[in-house]
């Protein structure tokens, strides 16, 4: 993995992706701290975007989880931000992005991993949680629980390798592309091929670099927001099931109470104007 890092920069003997998750976090609580204490009540410049962000987020968050979800709004957006940021810092030249490398987006994944579970038990305590892993009915319980346990385990390998993937693949492709720029302008300034060389050198260093600028570098962009977005989308998914137990002892024994307590007010009511 280290041969695909070019040590462009000391890190003073940490690994890559240590080195840069720390910068992009000083970048980050840098920013948090360039934000003003008061907001406007007309938010301009930093204000504007990083509202803008949050708002985005919590969309998201009440059309996965519910607006009872909007508490995990700080998990949600400081993974999503460090995520997306570290993805744009692959983009610059002479860096790499932290999330190319597994142990960086392994350790995300495990941060959602033990959240959710965290959540699940706290809103329905250990023993209700541990029930919904054998099923509906005690008789599935030897075949439910090993396909759950399989399923929850898959989850975070399943984060950490989606993320992984994607950063290191579009990471590879850069470097190939960068390479091959490098050797066809060296061999076109050369003149060890004459005049041919000269052109077809030139001309594929011109047609590497409109490449690169035209159409890789926003498919990079586009990753990195997508990435980022799928990591938040299939978070608020894990936490949303973890919760959604409770819903369901709370909304279903409870409906027909409700129904029959309405019924009984409809009843009151619809006697009440016999009496007078």
């Amino acid at each position: 993995m280290h041969e695909l890092e070019p040590p462009v920069f000391n890190t003073f003997g940490l690994p890559h992706h240590v080195a840069f998750a720390w910068l992009v976090m000083a970048i980050l609580i840098v920013i948090a701290a360039l934000v003003p204490r008061r907001p406007a009540l007309v938010p301009r410049g930093l204000q504007n975007a990083v509202e803008a962000v949050l708002e985005f987020v919590l969309s998201l968050i009440d059309d996965v989880i519910g607006p009872e979800g909007r508490r995990f709004l700080p998990l949600i957006a400081t993974l999503g931000v460090f995520i997306f940021a570290s993805n744009l810092l692959g983009l610059v030249p002479g860096f790499t992005a932290p999330t190319d490398n597994v142990n960086t987006t392994g350790a995300c994944a495990i941060v959602v991993f033990f959240a959710y579970h965290w959540i699940g038990i706290r809103q329905q305590g250990l023993g209700p949680y541990l029930k919904h892993f054998a099923g509906p009915m005690p008789a599935l319980a030897p075949l439910m629980v090993p396909i759950e346990l399989i399923s929850h385990l898959a989850r975070p390998l399943s984060l950490t390798l989606r993320l992984f993937g994607n950063m290191l693949g579009g990471h590879i492709l850069l470097s190939i592309v960068f390479f091959m720029t490098v050797g066809l302008s060296t061999w076109a300034l050369s003149g060890a091929a004459g005049a041919v060389g000269l052109v077809i050198g030139g001309v594929g260093t011109v047609a590497t670099v409109l490449f690169t600028v035209g159409f890789l570098f926003p498919l990079k962009l586009l990753v990195a927001f997508l990435q980022a977005f799928i990591f938040c989308m299939l978070s608020m998914l894990y936490i949303a099931g973890a919760l959604e137990a409770e819903h369901d002892s709370e909304h279903g024994p409870g409906a027909p109470e409700g129904h029959g307590d309405h019924a009984r007010h409809g009843g009151q009511e619809a006697s009440a104007p016999a009496h007078h």
